[in-house]
């Protein structure tokens, strides 16, 4: 754990943190990735504590930045500064993730998701907009696009959950394995949380420093990493039993849509890209070679520069 993180803590605490044991201190988490100058807000929406961003050109249209597992709106940095002049930008923490948190009655539906993001746009007086999402942010993304198609405009997946995955990450099959449920919410190493961000990098030379303390902080919310357990089984549940449904789905999608993906994603295979391709004819197609499963983190100027070109269109 760096000094900053540390910092965190009572001085008590320190050697216990050092081994992945207790969380940090909501108010201290806030204080560093969500200070008043950094733009986040707070709104309480179905129970949820949300944290959220709203930045860029207030009379430009709309564009939603959605992260996926573990994340947090922070994933979204490089891409500000290039949609900021052309669009109104929102970003969030995902329930159960970042400083949005959890909430007590341990529902990490996709259906409690993407009412929550509803809610989001209900308050912020959004009636349409863009959406990108990452991972299972991109889940929510095209699932919202064919439950309320006349409130997206055009959508950007990026490596997106959806299609069953014959290998699981070993971090989200890790909620199956028998204790769990109780031993990771009480202890999670940061080399385990290290080893998955160098995972999701297709070159894990790219990561920026301090992204590996950011990460590691952000699960250590109170509430995170039982949220993280419950929302991990959720995901297998979907990916075992609900996901037969998705080639249909997917064929409902009613906006143009962008697909980006790098072929070095060891968490969803490439391989899903012609089954995009399949099932949503017309899809526009962009791969990154060498890049992981979180493209617009990894390289966030190629990507988007890419994501802006199609949004434009």
């Amino acid at each position: 754990m760096s000094a900053s993180s540390l910092s965190l803590m009572p001085p008590l605490a320190v050697g216990f943190a050092r081994l992945g044991f207790g969380s940090l201190p909501l108010d201290r988490l806030k204080a560093r990735y969500a200070s008043p100058d950094s733009g986040s807000r707070f709104i309480e929406l179905d129970g949820f504590n949300v944290h959220y961003r709203d930045e860029g050109s207030r009379d430009k249209p709309v564009l939603v930045m959605i992260h996926g597992v573990v994340a947090s709106l922070h994933t979204w940095d490089g891409w500000v500064s290039t949609f900021a002049p052309h669009y109104r930008i929102i970003r969030f923490d995902v329930p159960g993730f970042g400083l949005t948190g959890p909430k007590r009655d341990g529902d990490y539906s996709a259906e409690r998701m993407m009412r929550v993001f509803g809610l989001l746009l209900d308050y912020l007086g959004i009636v349409k907009a863009s959406i990108a999402g990452n991972s299972l942010g991109g889940y929510i993304a095209w699932n919202f696009a064919v439950a309320a198609p006349e409130r997206v405009d055009k959508l950007v997946l990026i490596d997106p959950a959806g299609y069953p995955m014959a290998k699981v990450p070993w971090m989200i099959a890790a909620a199956a394995l028998p204790g769990a449920t109780w031993a990771m919410p009480l202890w999670m190493p940061r080399a385990l949380i290290a080893q998955g961000i160098k995972e999701v990098y297709g070159e894990p030379g790219r990561i920026k420093p301090g992204v590996i303390d950011r990460y590691y902080d952000l699960t250590r919310r109170p509430g995170n990493r039982r949220a993280m357990m419950d929302i991990f089984r959720v995901l297998l549940k979907v990916n075992r039993e609900e996901l037969h449904t998705t080639p249909e789905r997917v064929a409902k999608i009613q906006v143009p849509t962008l697909l980006m993906w790098g072929d070095r994603d060891r968490w969803i295979s490439p391989r899903h890209v012609p089954l995009w391709q399949r099932d949503l004819p017309g899809i526009q197609v962009k791969t990154y070679a060498g890049v992981g499963h979180i493209p617009m983190e990894e390289i966030p100027e190629r990507t988007a520069a890419d994501a802006l070109r199609f949004l434009q269109e």
